[in-house]
């Protein structure tokens, strides 16, 4: 192994030295040009989204199919038309508590712990979560561990037990996580955010220690039977694993599942709130800044333009103006930046800062005015060009397993986008054009509007009060 490592090791040194003489002239200097690697030419990449095969089940269930051999492995989702935006008021928390205990809950006919011990069995990946507006149960298995999958798979999903010592449990792990979120800052300004930029919107609504307390048994039996059943349910079946088994297995284990419709209101699109500043006071060196506002969702076709501009302010990394502006030129915070969150009705735009005390109201300053800048100047031809060139890129990876090319499409079909939109998205990005990026930041964009957020000492508080005005200090909701 010795005498194998130096080989490589004369052999590296051997290369190093050719290509160094190779590019380099009697004098010493480079023959060979730098070329800065985003001016070299390329053939222009052509991409279509690979298509899944969508599958309506006689029960209601919509199936998205897509095969790919390359590795044993199946993997499964089922997304459930529901999420925490469907909590009644004074129990927040319960789908994510109903979600938690799908997975460790038990079924009618497996116990909790008989589940766990069959997955590490056979090496099988099971998990659930509730998000705003869905919940996903997911399972991962080796293609000759498929029905055994698709058995524990299917029983938690139609017929779950909610075992009450796995209720108490999952209780007492909710109320403490609530009670660590204090003691981390930038999880306590995201969280309480909310509450202001949605106001009296489900959305806005938070869980607490209070409405965990007040959940019970009969209240996530109630949740799982308003939408849980075959019609408010999609499935999606990748991997090793052909369509006409996919369909066959799918239909053995759910077959059966009661047909039953059930009513429910979509919760209402949030309401654009008036702009303010909040201030929570915590005893910490930095503060914790985030402006947010309203923005197109996911239907709406200036969400194109709007992702570009996203991508051009701050979440397009270390050329993104904000992280070039405050980062990079005044040093003042060393993690900064904007994200956009499309959702299905609405989306939310934000721009944060994590900086010193004594620089907390200097940095909310210069990122107002990043913001009005872009609403009365037009964006440079190169930044909008790499912005289209990047967000199209990341575009194709997003396609970089079956998985994702199933999950893709399923979700395109819940959000109830056209049926073009992947095959479409890439050319409506590049038609997107300098003069479209200052309409829509004068439509969308306010920093006067904006609901914001700090999260910091009384230093912080003084700055705040001393360069904006009226602050209004808030307690925190756990």
């Amino acid at each position: 192994m010795g005498k194998m490592l130096y080989r490589c090791f004369l052999l590296s040194v051997l290369l190093y030295a050719v290509l160094f003489c190779i590019g380099t002239n009697a004098e010493g200097n480079s023959s060979i040009p730098l070329i800065n690697p985003d001016e070299l030419p390329y053939r222009q990449i052509q991409f279509a989204p690979p298509q899944a095969q969508r599958v309506l089940l006689d029960n209601g269930i919509i199936l998205y199919i897509f095969e790919d051999h390359e590795l044993p492995l199946v993997n499964i989702s089922a997304v459930i038309r529901t999420g925490s935006n469907y909590d009644p008021a004074g129990k927040e928390g319960l789908a994510e508590l109903t979600g938690t205990l799908l997975r460790t809950g038990g079924t009618q006919s497996i116990s909790a712990d008989a589940i766990d011990e069959a997955l590490d069995f056979f090496a099988g990946s099971l998990s659930v979560s509730m998000s705003r507006d869905s919940g996903s149960i997911s399972l991962s298995v080796l293609k000759d561990n498929v029905d055994e999958g698709l058995n524990i798979f299917s029983q938690i999903i139609a017929n779950p037990a909610f075992e009450e010592f796995k209720i108490k449990l999952a209780k007492e792990l909710k109320i403490e996580d609530l009670r660590r979120i204090a003691d981390n800052p930038q999880k306590l300004a995201f969280r309480e955010l909310k509450r202001f930029l949605y106001g009296n919107n489900p959305a806005g609504r938070l869980s607490s220690i209070t409405t965990i307390q007040n959940i019970q048994k009969d209240d996530l039996i109630r949740f799982y039977k308003q939408f849980f059943y075959p019609k408010n349910t999609m499935i999606a079946v990748s991997g090793d694993i052909s369509s006409e088994q996919a369909i066959m297995k799918i239909k053995k284990y759910f077959g059966s599942w009661d047909e039953s419709i059930k009513h429910y209101t979509i919760p209402p699109i949030p309401a654009k709130q008036k702009g303010h500043i909040y201030f929570l006071s915590k005893d910490i060196p930095q503060s914790i800044i985030i402006s947010a506002q309203l923005a197109p969702g996911k239907k709406n076709h200036d969400t194109y333009a709007f992702e570009i501009l996203d991508f051009i302010l701050g979440s397009g990394g270390f050329k993104s103006r904000i992280f070039q502006q405050i980062r990079n030129n005044l040093g003042l915070a060393y993690s900064t930046g904007s994200f956009y969150t499309k959702l299905s009705g609405y989306g939310v735009f934000g721009a944060y800062a994590i900086t010193k005390s004594e620089t907390t109201a200097n940095v909310l300053s210069n990122i107002q005015t990043i913001i009005r800048d872009v609403k009365t100047t037009v964006i440079d031809k190169k930044d909008l060009e790499a912005a289209i060139k990047s967000i199209n890129n990341n575009f194709i990876f997003s396609f970089h397993s079956a998985e994702q090319i199933a999950l893709q499409q399923l979700m395109m079909e819940y959000d109830n986008l056209p049926g073009d939109y992947l095959a479409t998205y890439r050319d409506r990005i590049a038609k997107v054009r300098a003069e479209d990026l200052m309409q829509i930041a004068n439509k969308y964009l306010s920093p006067d509007e904006a609901v914001i957020l700090v999260v910091g000492n009384e230093n912080a508080y003084n700055q705040m009060v001393s360069s904006f005005g009226t602050v209004s200090r808030i307690e925190g909701s756990l």
